[in-house]
Parts: structure tokens; sequence; C-alpha cells
């Protein structure tokens, strides 16, 4: 199953994120298929950018949003 979840970035205690499309399987910070955004939660308001035709195109091929992911697009009005 493919999933489209974050992968954390970052130093200690400043945490920045990619918004990747991963096997399920593979672990949070390992191996990947593609980067689709990024996620800032430090800066306010909080950045999030996504590139809409790479998430439309892994959702048509089947790819499920983590809930934490779903809740970025659905505050940006992707989803």
């Amino acid at each position: 199953m493919i999933k489209i979840r974050l992968a954390r970035k970052g130093r200690k205690k400043n945490p920045f994120y990619r918004v990747i499309v991963a096997d399920a399987r593979s672990p949070r910070d390992g191996k990947f298929l593609e980067i689709i955004g990024t996620y800032n939660p430090l800066v306010d308001p909080i950045e999030v950018k996504i590139d809409k035709e790479k998430l439309n195109k892994w959702v048509s091929k089947g790819a499920k949003p983590t809930k934490s992911v779903e809740g970025l697009l659905k505050n940006q009005k992707l989803l």
C-alpha cells in the first residue's frame, strides 16, 4: 500500500517536514518514491507547500494520505 505521509527533517527541537509518497512498510525517514511538498510548523502562520499536480497523480494511483497529512490537505482545501 502506498501512503502520503510526513518525513521529519531539521534539527533537535526545530522540526521541518517533507510531504512524501512512500510504501507503508518503509520507515518514517527511510526510502520514499517522491517528495510532493513541505510543512513548516514553526512559522506563524504555518507554512504548507504542496504540488497539486503530483498530489492528484498519486491519489489517482491509489495513494492514501495519513491522518496528519489529511488534516493539512483539508486546511489547504486540497481534499
